[in-house]
């Protein structure tokens, strides 16, 4: 059986290179490259695919909340995050979404290839690198777990974090409407409720706020 898998990443290079050496693979097919979030849940919703490889940190709408999106329409679909990031947030952030692998980008190939087909037999795959961050997350009782470890973006909505995360790119009230298809109004509402949610005044430590959750990252 031909396993379809889509690829999320914004850097072109890894993207062609995944492409190539997948391609190779007999039984595995690229129907889509994405490069940013929103584009891949687009075009998981246009291609149904059985698996899609994820970079966490993406401009526009980031790995996490496009997991989150891409199952919410098609659960049935497999996702695992391929990511520089070894954090902890960003580990469990993405597991917590429902993707059913995590793996490092400096894995060797033949690992992401026995990582695709043990997550397509329903099973949980994590790089070694990064299994004790889950073990120790799973295994810390919730009395002695650090405040900070818990997310403090949870309040938020959805739609208040892709709200969030464009505002910390840099883009204006405008743009995010034009992006989103809603009115600026509706931005800027957004933006005052995100504001009086987590008690925060400025758009300066909105973006310092989205930075250290793991919604975008200083070299996006």
């Amino acid at each position: 059986m031909t396993i379809r898998i889509l690829i999320a990443d914004d850097h072109k290079i890894v993207c062609d290179g995944l492409k190539a050496l997948l391609k190779a693979q007999p039984e595995m097919e690229i129907v889509a490259q994405a490069a940013n979030g929103r584009e891949a849940v687009k075009l998981a919703h246009q291609q149904k695919p059985d698996m899609v490889i994820m970079d966490v940190a993406m401009p526009e709408l980031n790995g996490l909340e496009a997991v989150r999106q891409i199952l919410a329409a098609d659960p049935q679909i497999k996702i695992i995050a391929l990511s520089m990031h070894s954090d902890r947030r960003y580990v469990t952030g993405m597991l917590s979404a429902g993707a059913s692998g995590y793996i490092l980008k400096h894995c060797a190939f033949e690992e992401l290839v026995r990582a695709i087909h043990i997550v397509l037999s329903n099973q949980v795959y994590l790089s070694p690198a990064i299994a004790g961050i889950v073990v120790q997350e799973l295994t810390q009782s919730k009395a002695s777990r650090p405040r900070q470890y818990a997310s403090a973006s949870q309040p938020l909505t959805s739609r208040e974090r892709e709200v969030l995360q464009l505002i910390s790119e840099g883009h204006s009230a405008r743009e995010i409407a034009q992006r989103l298809h809603l009115s600026v109004k509706t931005i800027e509402t957004h933006r005052r409720q995100m504001m009086s949610k987590l008690g925060i005044h400025s758009v300066a430590d909105l973006t310092k706020f989205a930075i250290r959750e793991g919604l975008t990252s200083l070299d996006k």
